[in-house]
């Protein structure tokens, strides 16, 4: 993959954080990783149609929350869990071949995560 394809995705839902999962009973946050999973997947439909992919993919996460309370790094990357699954899926690999980079940016209104697939532009 030449150039690197742009998606953006809304912020993760707090029943895909895993601090949500571990006090609540597992069918409360199943739809949400479902709806994540597959709102990715459509994502990268629409902005990439067809790629030939290298053998490591790059992937730049960039975490845009929603205000300004404290979040763990490592929450933010088990909450993006489902969406990049729906990425795996959408180009038809196992997650396996990314290469993740994650960044944490200043709050913007609503939150997003922005995800550059392939090598930056």
């Amino acid at each position: 993959m030449g150039a690197g394809v742009i998606i953006e995705l809304p912020w993760p839902a707090r029943e895909v954080w895993p601090n949500y999962r571990q006090s609540h009973h597992w069918s409360s946050f199943t739809k949400a990783r479902k709806q994540q999973r597959a709102d990715a997947h459509k994502t990268v439909l629409w902005t990439t149609g067809s790629v030939a992919l290298d053998e490591r993919i790059p992937l730049q996460v960039h975490f845009y929350p929603p205000d300004r309370r404290k979040r763990d790094d490592d929450g933010c990357v088990g909450a993006f869990k489902s969406a990049r699954d729906g990425i795996a899926d959408a180009l038809g690999i196992d997650d396996r071949r990314f290469k993740p980079t994650y960044w944490f940016h200043e709050p913007v209104k609503g939150g997003k995560v922005v995800v550059e697939i392939g090598e930056p532009t």
